[in-house]
């Protein structure tokens, strides 16, 4: 197993690259959907179970199911095997640790959305719209921590 991991490791990086930037992607927005979402519903008279309510609940659910959640797994397999690849981490290191810690908190990101995402499906949510705009910075955070460890490698 360890040939094929070090034979194939800049594919498996390359594939683990492009699938933290469509992760990514689906991080940054939907929970500027949600901003959007809530401040219609609030603001402009979209009421629940409105046409323009169904439509940000299908568009929410779509970039989850569709996009991010197979892009969150890609990017866990595809960094797991990095990680097992012979001589790429050095566990003496904090950087593994840093990133790690990032990775975690960016997917517990993902299951907050996950879960926002249902709120405001069934009408509970109590968020507004500046709530999910703080919370659209989490990711940039980890995102910055993740970065940092990988290329500067404290």
């Amino acid at each position: 197993m360890s040939d094929f991991l070090s034979n194939w490791y800049p594919w498996i990086k390359a594939l683990h690259v492009m699938s933290i930037i469509t992760w990514m992607a689906g991080l940054f927005y939907l929970p500027r959907l949600y901003v959007y979402h809530v401040e219609g519903l609030k603001k402009q008279g979209v009421v629940h179970g409105s046409d323009m309510d169904k439509l940000f609940q299908h568009q929410e659910r779509l970039l989850l199911k569709a996009i991010m959640n197979p892009s969150m797994i890609a990017s866990w397999l595809f960094g797991l095997m990095l990680v097992f690849t012979p001589g790429i981490v050095d566990w003496s290191s904090i950087w593994p640790w840093t990133k790690a810690a990032a990775v975690l908190g960016m997917t517990w990101f993902h299951m907050w959305c996950a879960k926002e995402r249902k709120a405001l499906a069934d009408g509970s949510s109590v968020k507004t719209g500046r709530q999910y705009r703080m919370m659209n910075e989490v990711p940039t955070v980890f995102m910055i921590v993740i970065v940092l460890s990988v290329v500067v490698k404290f």
